[in-house]
């Protein structure tokens, strides 16, 4: 299985990584770019599924070589983790829309969690889920808070259903 982790610059997608693969990681270039994208590995029960950090992107409508490189590597993966900053959720979930049309199986990795209390921001977690139809997990990528939790709900990432995409 080949697992994406998606989402916008500076969302905290490579302290994710981190925490999901451990130090089993190999730094490469896309073939033809000098876009780098980061590859490991991660246990998922007894199996080991591929982990790839995909460049930063705000938009699957590329305009420069990292987002094209992002939409080849979307063909490729069979499941997207999608890595959103919780301290700026509007902006982020722009993606997250664009991201759910690809119709791929796809989890919300809900990322600086502890910030939004910080800076007194409330996000219902059960609404958001219910909005998008997809799993939505609050993690906090430098701490390793709700890692666990993510991991554990890998296996329930669905692809949306169309009636979510174009509500």
């Amino acid at each position: 299985m080949k697992i994406l982790l998606m989402g916008n610059p500076n969302v905290g997608k490579s302290a994710l990584f981190s925490r999901l693969t451990g130090t089993r990681i190999i730094a490469s270039n896309y073939p033809g770019t000098t876009v780098e994208f980061t590859e490991g590995q991660i246990k998922l029960h007894e199996e080991l599924a591929q982990l790839i950090d995909v460049p930063g992107v705000y938009s699957l409508e590329p305009t420069c070589k990292a987002e094209e490189v992002a939409v080849d590597m979307l063909k490729e993966g069979d499941l997207i983790i999608n890595v959103v900053d919780a301290t700026n959720l509007e902006r982020n979930l722009n993606l997250t829309l664009e991201l759910l049309e690809a119709g791929k199986p796809i989890i919300v990795a809900l990322n600086m969690w502890d910030d939004t209390h910080h800076r007194g921001i409330e996000i219902d977690v059960s609404k958001l889920e219910k909005m998008l139809g997809i799993p939505v997990v609050p993690t906090v990528g430098v701490t390793g808070q709700g890692i666990k939790d993510l991991v554990e709900h890998i296996p329930q990432a669905i692809a949306p259903r169309k009636e979510h995409v174009s509500s």
